[in-house]
C-alpha cells in the first residue's frame, strides 16, 4: 500500500534500478495515481523540470541526470494507428531513453514487453492509498 509520501520515495527507489533503455508502464483507473508516480519518476531521475501530465500534449520529453525522460499518456487515443503516429518505437529505440508510458492497453502490441509494469488500483475503504502491484522484466 503506497500513501502520497510514500509514492515519492517509491518512484525515487524505482529511479535507481532503470537503465536506459527501458519502458515502464503504469496501469489504472482514473486518479490511480499513474501521473503522481511518473512524476516521482521523473524526479527520481534527475528531471528538474515541473513534470505535468501529458493528458492533452500526449508526450512530454524531459532531461534527466544520465537519460532522456519521454512521458506518454495514450487515454485519449482510441486505436493503435493514433499511437502509431506518436513515434514512441523510434523514441524507444534510443538508447539514452526511459519512456513511461500511462494507459499502455491503447498502445495494442505497438509497444515491447516493459522493463517495468506498474499497475495501480484505489484501496476500497482508504481514499489515500494504492495499491501497487510491480512486474519487473526478467
Amino acid at each position: 500500500m503506497l500513501s502520497q509520501p510514500m509514492i515519492d520515495a517509491h518512484g525515487a527507489a524505482i529511479a535507481l534500478r532503470l537503465v536506459a533503455p527501458a519502458l515502464v508502464t503504469l496501469t489504472g483507473d482514473l486518479g490511480a495515481g499513474k501521473t503522481t508516480l511518473a512524476q516521482a519518476i521523473c524526479r527520481g531521475l534527475g528531471v528538474t523540470d515541473a513534470v505535468t501530465s501529458p493528458t492533452f500534449a500526449l508526450v512530454h520529453e524531459y532531461e534527466g541526470a544520465t537519460s532522456r525522460v519521454v512521458h506518454c499518456d495514450l487515454y485519449r487515443l482510441t486505436s493503435s494507428a493514433d499511437v502509431a503516429s506518436l513515434g514512441l518505437e523510434e523514441m524507444l529505440a534510443e538508447p539514452n531513453t526511459i519512456m513511461l508510458v500511462e494507459w499502455p492497453d491503447r498502445a495494442g502490441t505497438l509497444l515491447p514487453l516493459p522493463t517495468l509494469a506498474i499497475e495501480l488500483a484505489h484501496v476500497p475503504d482508504d481514499a489515500a492509498l494504492r495499491a501497487c502491484r510491480e512486474v519487473w522484466a526478467s
